[in-house]
């Protein structure tokens, strides 16, 4: 009986284990619009097939129904970080990065569940009327396409060979001019499609050794600095610094249609106008001028008004963000209220996810009718308005609180199960055994009333 409990136990397990593996999933496509800024929220969250399917449903009420599904054995969202740079000429995701910047529409899951993954193929097939073709990587470069009706294709990706990573390299590069072959064939004949990059299963990326070796504190500022792509946006009052700006994803969505990514332009290419920022001891603005955006967004304006305070409650300074103005080609100012962005004066403040959806950490309300046509989707945002030194961020304020609704359900589990636990105890405690008993040999035992 141990045994066969034993056994149930380690398949529970096995289960649950199972359970949590997950892959990368890039879509683009050559139709515009067909997911916003909110649909990129997965940080830190695994996709379920429910999940998928709804993210899924825009491809298939487009007009033209052309889809390419490209399956490999492996993959992992460290694969992109890992081999993104070259190895001896090869350029692994060189095609894959060019079509996702390029596309009109893209989304970047970084963990779907493998089990959606597995029957992607299946629901794809039973959601229309698809006619399904399997293309050899030989075939890519002389494919017909027959537009009459939906099209979905299936590539098979060659295996990853993981013996080293200039072999691993090697394969990836393999698979992604496969990848750009077949693109650069639908777009030859005026095509319009999408387009799926997955996998069957996860892939194990190795640690290096000598980071393995350093602690858990040592490890999460060595990747930290291997992410950040750009420096962060710095104001200068003319002699020193005294705005601090930085986002891994800044993007904004007007009337739901038109959609304008400002990370390159803010902290790549710095093609951005910050001239008419202001800084002072109690108040700073930091203005964000944009021109020449996408269709519809000509010139745009976007300012983060702060100030700084000295509180009697707390007996130091706080400064605060109060509010986010957006405005463009003269029309009328878009207004958010901002809620708990705030941080001591010689702090800065950092959050995860910071925007207009309610589901972020800290977020945009707004505060007029204008700004109600507005989507606002910022990652990894940090800024500081006031006592910056060397040029560098001062320890952030994070916009999550200790005890997260997770603590707080644990803490009340807990403490409800404690009190159960003790009135149990104390009940246990009241127990008392007669003071007389029968004896069944003698004559029965008799109870006076007044006892």
């Amino acid at each position: 009986m141990a045994l066969v409990r034993l056994f149930y136990s380690l398949t529970v397990l096995l289960k649950l284990a199972l359970s949590v593996d997950h892959v990368p999933m890039l879509l683009w496509s050559t139709h515009s619009s067909l997911w916003n800024s909110e649909a990129a929220l997965h940080e830190g969250h695994i996709i379920s097939k429910q999940e998928l399917h709804m993210l899924l449903q825009p491809v298939f009420t487009q007009d033209s129904k052309t889809l390419v599904l490209f399956l490999q054995d492996t993959l992992s969202i460290d694969d992109f970080t890992h081999y993104s740079e070259s190895y001896e000429n090869e350029k692994p995701f060189h095609n894959v990065q060019e079509l996702l910047e390029s596309s009109s529409s893209s989304l970047v899951l970084s963990a779907v569940d493998c089990q959606a993954t597995s029957y992607l193929l299946d629901y794809l097939q039973e959601s229309m009327d698809w006619k399904l073709t399997d293309i050899d990587e030989f075939e890519v470069s002389k494919l017909e396409v027959d537009t009459s009706k939906p099209n979905i294709f299936v590539i098979r990706l060659q295996p990853i060979n993981r013996l080293n990573d200039i072999s691993t390299a090697k394969a990836f590069a393999a698979n992604d001019i496969i990848i750009g072959r077949l693109t650069m064939s639908l777009q030859e004949q005026g095509i319009q499609f999408s387009v799926i990059y997955t996998a069957m299963r996860p892939s194990r990326i190795p640690r290096r050794p000598n980071v393995v070796l350093e602690s858990r504190r040592r490890l999460m500022a060595t990747e930290a600095q291997v992410t950040d792509a750009y420096y962060p946006l710095n104001v200068t009052n003319g002699t020193s610094t005294c705005i601090l700006f930085y986002a891994s994803n800044f993007s904004l969505t007007a009337n739901k249609t038109v959609h304008a990514d400002l990370t390159n332009l803010t902290f790549v290419s710095r093609k951005v106008d910050f001239s008419s920022s202001v800084c002072s001891d109690a108040n700073a603005t930091l203005s964000l001028n944009y021109t020449g955006l996408v269709d519809g967004i000509n010139n745009l304006k976007i300012r983060f008004l702060m100030t700084q305070k000295f509180y009697k409650g707390s007996a130091q300074k706080w400064f605060t963000l109060d509010s986010v103005e957006i405005a463009h080609d003269n029309q009328i100012v878009a207004r958010f209220n901002v809620s708990i962005i705030s941080a001591p004066a010689e702090y800065s403040f950092h959050c995860q996810l910071v925007g207009t959806s309610s589901l972020y950490g800290a977020k945009l309300i707004p505060a007029n009718t204008e700004a109600k046509n507005w989507d606002v989707y910022l990652s990894e945002f940090q800024i500081q308005g006031f006592n910056i030194h060397n040029n560098m961020f001062s320890y952030a304020s994070d916009c999550t609180s200790f005890f997260s609704p997770g603590i707080w359900m644990g803490l009340v589990t807990s403490i409800v199960l404690l009190w159960i636990l003790t009135y149990g105890i104390h009940m246990i405690m009241q127990l008392t055994t007669n003071s007389r008993f029968d004896d069944p040999k003698g004559q029965a035992l008799s109870v006076p009333q007044t006892e």
